[in-house]
């Protein structure tokens, strides 16, 4: 079926196109969540830093501080997917909650948030490309090359079925966790490392302690590392609209994709820590030529060799995945603000499906295109695709989605008891205290990045880009919320549409 056969009946009669219905289920879902999350450079690459410049080896706890935070925002928010099913996720949830001037302004930060996300994973992706190349083959390679292959293979597996794009992320993902877990659980089983299973690194009051013996260390800068750790798992909203049961298939993989993923977070940087030791893997850590072998040492003590040439390779293929996960994300925030028509024509074409795979074709190539000058002009000023070009985007969106999350959690209880949508539905704990408790961590954390980000970023904290970073997210903020003012006034019925387009089986119109 056509999406232009069965179109989405807007608020002002004007009819709409639609993802394609029934293209994945509950484990395609999860996976493209957890792909955004990137367990492999999540571990890898966080983990390290929070060890030997946060809080040390509680760098765990950190991660079951996080899980618990994220799991008291993931219950309202599951509970508000129950009742909307809109590809904007975000951006359709304020918009219900709190109004269509601050949703408004919501989907055009977490637009561009997922928007140079892609660019982000991008850099980081042609640094491990072009670096296991040298190292296994000394054969060297421009990461250009790398960065241009990788943005023109998403653009063409996600203008297909989104269904292809979900296999594609699974298999990777599945061998990224299958070596981490083998990692943990040859630790596991030899009785953990030099002094034992440390089960004060599991104890959640320590994550609040700095590393013992780093004078510049912050519990503060380990906590934001482990938050960072999980950005994307809400991606799973925006899939709604293409899942074969939205109501039961989003709160279920929400779910999965924040207590899952940080179980198993809380495991493996827990097992990576014993089985390297507290003091060595602090030692380690001081310098980002060694931080690796907290991870690389246990696996080829109790492994093999062949286990860190793996880790290596699922470096490449994770950090791709997670590029390849936030396209999709872009695309279908684009597509979700050109679907509703601020005008005709971006109707036409961001808001426009592709007649047989039922993909936002447009937007994804629109997206392509915006990822691809970002690179460029990155390539052009002469940066490093990882020091600089990952981390001053990634901090960028981490900010943006930071701060809208916290809104969403407050939206979650304006729009079940100030609204008082769906009564049966609205809970004192799960739409009330704790989607509450999880907005303020959520806002917490934004403080913590706003600490220490200089520290975050490294040497990229020099750069022109880096210190425009909280007036970027400021300025786009302030955009969304004008252009919404604007429709208020003058155009009151193209206003109302602002945040309405859902599935139409789960029409929330006020």
């Amino acid at each position: 079926m056509t999406q232009t056969e069965n179109p989405e009946v807007a608020p002002t009669g004007r009819s709409v196109q639609r993802l394609r219905r029934n293209a994945v289920g509950t484990i395609g879902v999860v996976f493209m969540a957890v792909a955004t999350s990137a367990p492999i450079t999540a571990m890898v690459g966080n983990v390290p830093i929070a060890i030997g410049f946060g809080n040390g080896s509680a760098a765990p706890a950190g991660y079951l501080v996080a899980t618990i935070v994220l799991g008291l925002f993931a219950l309202g928010y599951a509970t508000m997917a129950k009742h909307i099913t809109a590809t904007g996720a975000f951006y359709g949830f304020i918009s219900h909650g709190l109004g269509r001037i601050v949703g408004m302004a919501s989907g055009f930060i977490i637009t561009m948030a997922y928007v140079v996300f892609e660019a982000a994973l991008v850099g980081i992706f042609s640094f491990f490309a072009a670096n296991m190349l040298q190292t296994e083959l000394g054969i060297t390679v421009h990461w250009i090359v790398f960065a241009l292959s990788m943005i023109a293979l998403n653009a063409l597996l996600t203008y297909f079925d989104v269904n292809l794009t979900a296999k594609v992320l699974g298999v990777f993902l599945v061998a990224e966790i299958a070596i981490l877990a083998l990692g943990a659980f040859a630790v596991l089983v030899h009785g953990g490392g030099p002094e034992g299973f440390v089960p004060e690194s599991i104890n959640p009051l320590n994550a609040f302690e700095p590393a013992k013996g780093v004078v510049t260390a912050s519990a503060g800068l380990g906590l934001f590392f482990a938050f960072w750790s999980w950005v994307g798992f809400e991606s799973t909203a925006m899939y709604g609209e293409e899942s074969r049961d939205p109501k039961k298939i989003i709160p279920r993989a929400t779910m999965f994709a924040v207590l899952g993923v940080g179980v198993f977070y809380v495991f493996v940087s827990w097992m990576a820590i014993a089985g390297t030791g507290p003091s060595e893997s602090i030692a380690l850590a001081q310098d980002s030529s060694t931080a690796s072998e907290i991870f690389f040492g246990p696996a080829r003590e109790y492994l093999g060799a062949w286990s860190v040439t793996t880790f290596n390779i699922l470096l490449v293929t994770g950090s791709f995945a997670c590029g390849m996960a936030f396209h999709n994300c872009a695309s279908r925030y684009l597509y979700a603000l050109g679907r509703e028509g601020l005008s005709p024509r971006l109707q036409r074409t961001l808001g426009a499906t592709h007649p047989k795979h039922g993909s936002p074709h447009i937007a994804s190539f629109t997206q392509t295109a915006i990822a691809t000058t970002i690179v460029l002009l990155f390539l052009a000023a002469g940066m490093d695709p990882y020091g600089e070009m990952y981390v001053i985007l990634a901090i960028l969106g981490t900010m943006a989605i930071l701060i809208v999350q916290a809104l969403c959690a407050f939206a979650v209880i304006a729009y079940f008891h100030v609204g008082k949508h769906h009564p049966e539905s609205a809970h004192w704990f799960k739409t009330f205290t704790a989607p509450l408790l999880g907005g303020i961590g959520m806002l917490y954390v934004v403080y913590l990045l706003w600490k220490h980000k200089e520290d975050a970023a490294g040497s990229a904290s020099g750069t022109l880009l880096f210190t425009l970073t909280p007036w970027i997210v400021v300025g786009m903020f302030a955009a969304g919320a004008a252009i919404a003012v604007y429709f208020r006034f003058r155009d009151p019925k193209q206003y109302e549409l602002i945040g309405r387009i859902v599935l139409e089986e789960a029409h929330e119109r006020e």
